[in-house]
């Protein structure tokens, strides 16, 4: 199967967010016994402070208490056992918070020793949580993430079957859908080269439809899995069908993808030539988030695209003589706003030191192209709200391409 995910340079430098996409943010009750009652209420107290202080974005502060809690129970030899969960997932998502990946990962492992099978329940730290992050974290991804994937699939699968709960069922089945598309990613990167790849993708997704059918991540999946098989036809169908079960919720709805599901949705549409619904997507990142480096590249890169489809059909007389010039100043105005887009990303990455130089390289390379045929840009400050394209200028080009299309 041919790779069609970006390469491992590139997803090196995601957000940190982009581990958040694939699992929900758990940080279970604290069990209390009457064994040291006071320490644990005192380890209780210290756990709540810190849980508040994270998700206040103070995350150095929940690191210094939440490392006092784990002391605490040291003293009381509580550590290596299953009271201890709680903190250590805690401790986890601290590190995450801070970036320190290596540190989560031996707290995830020092859980796993105390909970080997899953089997503590969720509400005393225990569940499927750590198998799912350890499979993200894993040092040498491949066969060591699946591993780490469907040991997270077993206890899932036990705990669907093991409960009658309408919303807990459904809660399991949106997390065992997530690990096994987690699982295809692997096969069609990491793995793609085994002869079996292609096979265990179809088994894993085809039990992630039945699992979760109206779920967006499962219907991007398929689609991902299509677009190897050069199906682009089934691979359409499914990324329009991923879009249609969230685009009308409001910003911050539970059923709305994760920001980092949604880029590699807009690459997808891309790849398959939806580039007006890449765009719908990204505007939408953008209004979420203005500072993502990597929403504004995908932004310019699309129009770039899609002023090349626009001068292709004009070579081809798709538009006919009397409407060459006007089909020509519409895509000059796409390529202006796509402009805009890659200069601003450009301009991000210098100002958040950001670290994918593949991307910046690109984006530099088509800003060339485009000054070329626009000549030098002459716009100044890209910081107004008019140049930075936060007006959505680029609707218009795509209202104007609709009706070229329809016209044509």
């Amino acid at each position: 199967m041919g790779k069609t995910r970006p390469s491992q340079n590139e997803k090196k430098y995601r957000d940190k967010d982009a581990l958040r996409s694939k699992t929900d943010r758990v940080l279970p009750a604290r069990p209390v016994s009457n064994k040291h009652k006071k320490t644990k209420e005192s380890v209780e107290e210290l756990l709540a402070q810190a849980s508040a202080l994270l998700e206040t974005s103070q995350a150095d502060e929940a690191l210094s208490i939440a490392l006092r809690a784990l002391n605490k129970l040291e003293k009381n030899d509580d550590a290596a056992t299953v009271s201890a969960l709680p903190t250590l997932n805690l401790l986890a998502e601290v590190y995450l918070e801070l970036g320190d990946a290596d540190a989560a990962r031996d707290c995830f492992l020092r859980a796993v020793k105390l909970d080997p099978s899953g089997l503590t329940p969720e509400s005393e730290g225990g569940g499927v949580e750590k198998f799912l992050w350890l499979a993200q974290l894993s040092e040498d991804g491949g066969h060591d993430s699946v591993r780490w994937f469907e040991k997270g699939v077993t206890v899932l699968r036990n705990e669907l079957a093991s409960t009658t709960d309408i919303e807990v069922q459904a809660g399991r089945r949106k997390k065992l859908a997530a690990a096994l598309c987690g699982i295809v990613e692997i096969y069609m990167t990491d793995l793609s080269w085994e002869s079996d790849a292609e096979s265990r993708c179809e088994i894993l997704i085809t039990e992630a439809l039945l699992v979760a059918p109206s779920s967006p991540e499962t219907l991007q999946t398929l689609a991902n899995v299509r677009i190897s098989q050069t199906k682009v036809e089934e691979a359409r169908k499914a990324l329009a069908d991923s879009i249609e079960l969230w685009k009308d919720l409001p910003a911050g709805d539970e059923g709305v993808p994760e920001f980092p599901a949604r880029i590699s949705l807009s690459r997808l549409l891309m790849e398959v030539e939806m580039g007006n619904e890449a765009m719908e997507v990204l505007e939408r990142l953008i209004e979420e988030d203005d500072t993502s480096v990597e929403a504004w590249y995908l932004g310019g890169w699309c129009m770039y695209l899609i002023a090349e489809n626009k001068k292709q059909a004009q070579q081809n007389g798709a538009n006919g003589p009397t409407k060459a010039d006007v089909a020509d100043e519409e895509r000059k105005a796409i390529l202006v706003s796509s402009r805009i887009w890659l200069t601003t990303s450009l301009r991000l990455y210098a100002l958040l030191d950001y670290e994918d130089e593949r991307l910046r390289d690109h984006a530099q390379e088509l800003v060339k192209d485009l000054n070329l045929e626009l000549g030098d840009d002459k716009s100044g400050d890209l910081s107004d709200e008019e140049d930075c394209g936060e007006d959505g200028d680029w609707e218009s080009d795509l209202e104007d391409e609709d009706q070229a299309m329809e016209g044509a």
